[in-house]
Parts: C-alpha cells; structure tokens; sequence
C-alpha cells in the first residue's frame, strides 16, 4: 500500500538543522530541487563523478538512473548520496555539506 507521501507529484527535501528545506520533484535530479528552492549547495561536474556535490541522507530515499553514481557500495550504505545524479523517492533531509 502506498501512502499519500509516495504518490505526491513532488517532495519537500529538507538541508541540516537550520529549517532550510524546497520542494524535490521526482523527475529530476536534487540538486536542481535545491538550487530552484534557493539552497546553495557545492556543485561542479553534475554527472556523479567529481563528487562535490555529497551530501548524507539522513533520512527519505532516492533513486539513480545511472548504475555506477559515483559512491562505493560503503558510501550507499551509510547514507552518502549524490544530489546531481539522485532522484528523491520521498520526503528527505540532507545533512548540510561542510564548507
């Protein structure tokens, strides 16, 4: 069964502590979520690979179109993601990047 959450035509994506958060559309990577919400977030190559962009998922899912995005199989596990090359599959928080 799916909650109404999982069906939303949009998420809300949430950064750190301080209350930052935009909507996360499903069709299209985070990080043009956040940059359209007004979040300054590290971006550079925007295909997973330079990895200026990682960030920690604290909490929600994503999803990758591309098989290999950028993170070992231990980055996955312990909640790095790529917010260039990932897709929000639900409400989220992300740690904010250290600067």
């Amino acid at each position: 069964m799916t909650t109404p959450a999982e069906t939303a035509p949009f998420f809300t994506a949430r950064v750190g502590d301080d209350g930052l958060q935009c909507d996360a559309w499903p069709d299209q990577p985070l990080l043009h979520s956040l940059e359209q919400g007004g979040i300054d977030w590290p971006s550079s190559c925007r295909n997973g690979t330079c990895r200026t962009c990682m960030g920690l998922l604290v909490e929600g899912r994503v999803r990758y179109e591309a098989q290999w995005p950028g993170l070992s199989a231990e980055e996955q596990a312990e909640g790095w993601v790529l917010p260039c090359v990932a897709r929000p599959e639900s409400n989220l928080t992300l740690a904010a990047p250290a600067v």
